[in-house]
């Protein structure tokens, strides 16, 4: 019983990680965002930008909590597309909180309880972002994007 109960914390550790790998890459994005956003629009660039700190902070105590040592944020991240104007900071933001969202709904899956609760509540977060930011929505926020990505590639790259 005892192999069940690790193999479950090793799968919530992992999501756990992933999450904080999204975050890293995130607050990073809207770095990129801010610098290219337009005025109207830049309270909420700073908005996302501290919500994805808070959640980053939350998720390094959670990895602590499970016995990890959480994952560190790279120097850079690569971007999906050039970002030189307002316009294409706004396709970035929405890109960004769509990679958060499908994280997440990684660590919804292998959490239970009050994370469980959380990591649906930053999912959600990240899908009315991506909403907002790209002005409509997807049936399945967090999963639109898996079809795309890489098989067994969790971690988004801005």
């Amino acid at each position: 019983m005892s192999q069940a109960v690790d193999a479950a914390d090793a799968g919530k550790l992992t999501a756990a990680q992933a999450a904080l790998a999204a975050e890293h890459a995130a607050v990073y994005g809207y770095g990129v965002v801010g610098g290219r956003i337009g005025r109207e629009r830049r309270a909420e660039a700073r908005t996302a930008y501290d919500a994805h700190r808070a959640r980053r902070d939350a998720l390094t105590r959670r990895v602590r909590d499970l016995g990890g040592r959480p994952v560190a944020a790279a120097a850079a991240y690569a971007l999906p597309f050039a970002v030189p104007d307002a316009a294409a900071a706004v396709r970035f933001a929405a890109v960004l909180e769509d990679r958060v969202a499908g994280v997440y709904s990684d660590l919804v899956r292998a959490s239970s309880g009050a994370s469980r609760r959380d990591a649906a509540g930053a999912l959600r977060e990240a899908a009315v972002r991506a909403v907002r930011w790209r002005g409509e929505s997807v049936a399945f926020p967090g999963l639109a994007e898996r079809a795309d990505a890489a098989p067994g590639s969790a971690t988004p790259t801005p």
